[in-house]
């Protein structure tokens, strides 16, 4: 089968060239899992991370041994697991970009194709959406007049907040985004009442009067800069979620600690940190809530596909660089063979 790798280290923000395409040998169907091929593959943003080995802890991959990790939704070639079949489907935030993946017990969940899209339980449904919903619903408790900030909005996950904050009752939802082309997708795709494009001239003083009286609720997934810029706009008793630190992703250089301790005192602000694994034991809630939105017409989702396992390593590249527009998705493969 067609697998990716490293080809050297990683000491920088990846690029296409930094992969390579091997041929390698089919797994075995372990004991107690399954067999899967892949159809759907994920592309995020963290990877950027983890293949530097800067990532929770995890190791970097080796270079022509390990592969690339990556989320999968697949269908079962081979079961030793007596309550999946072949044929299903599931998913599982243990594959990798191959064509192929062996599974064990507990690293995937059996999916219902009828549900979804099978690539939006990668997306909307999967990693990205729980950790919006996890956000929302469970930190920050979004409800009735509401007002929320939200910056990489046009991302998987900051799309799917202002989506379920709106869904919650929140009465006005404010994004922040890169580029006409993004801040499009917020407020045409996504329903945002407003999106600020950061790349234009003079972007901080637009965030006020686009959110009017304040926020109540903002979500991070930039900086820490950007949530001390939040709280600036913010009411008192205002939640904080804070999920991500993309600016920092790719990069050596420390920008100090902005942390203004007299801000989030002076507006008796409340800052939740968010890590998505916390929330994984409500996987199937939040799919059982959220696939009911996506039938409904309530919640949208946006992807940047490209087809074949060749062509992961050039759509990284534009993730990594920000210039993907929508969920990065790799179709490895067709899903009806």
């Amino acid at each position: 089968m067609k697998q990716v790798t490293l080809a050297a280290p990683v000491g920088h923000k990846p690029v296409a060239g930094d992969f390579q395409m091997c041929d390698v040998a089919t797994p075995d169907c372990p004991d107690g899992g399954v067999l899967v091929r892949v159809v759907h593959l994920s592309l995020d943003p963290y990877v950027g991370s983890q293949i530097r080995g800067r990532h929770m802890g995890e190791p970097a991959p080796r270079p022509g041994i390990d592969p690339i990790p990556g989320a999968i939704v697949g269908e079962v070639l081979k079961s030793h697991d007596s309550d999946v079949s072949e044929g299903d489907w599931v998913h599982s935030m243990q594959g990798a970009w191959q064509e192929t993946v062996a599974l064990k017990p507990g690293d995937y969940r059996k999916l219902d194709p009828d549900l979804a899209p099978l690539a939006a339980h990668i997306g909307v449904l999967g990693m990205p959406g729980l950790t919006a919903w996890a956000g929302m619903t469970q930190l920050a408790k979004v409800g009735l007049g509401d007002t929320v900030l939200v910056d990489a909005a046009a991302g998987p996950v900051g799309g799917t907040v202002g989506q379920i904050a709106r869904i919650k009752g929140a009465s006005r939802v404010v994004g922040i985004a890169g580029g006409p082309a993004k801040c499009a997708i917020v407020t045409g795709t996504y329903g945002f009442d407003a999106c600020v494009d950061y790349k234009s001239d003079g972007w901080q003083d637009q965030v006020g009067p686009a959110l009017g009286d304040g926020l109540s609720v903002f979500f991070e997934n930039v900086s820490a800069e950007m949530a001390m810029m939040a709280l600036t706009h913010a009411r008192p008793y205002a939640r904080g979620v804070l999920c991500g630190l993309a600016a920092a992703y790719q990069s050596d250089v420390s920008t100090g600690n902005p942390l203004n301790m007299g801000l989030i005192i002076g507006k008796r602000a409340q800052l939740y940190g968010l890590v998505v694994y916390d929330f994984y034991a409500l996987w199937d809630a939040f799919v059982a809530e959220a696939s009911g939105w996506l039938r409904d017409g309530e919640l949208a989702f946006a992807e940047h596909r490209v087809e074949g396992l060749d062509r992961a390593p050039a759509l990284f590249e534009l993730l990594m660089n920000g210039q993907n527009e929508g969920k990065a998705v790799v179709t490895v493969a067709p899903e009806v063979v």
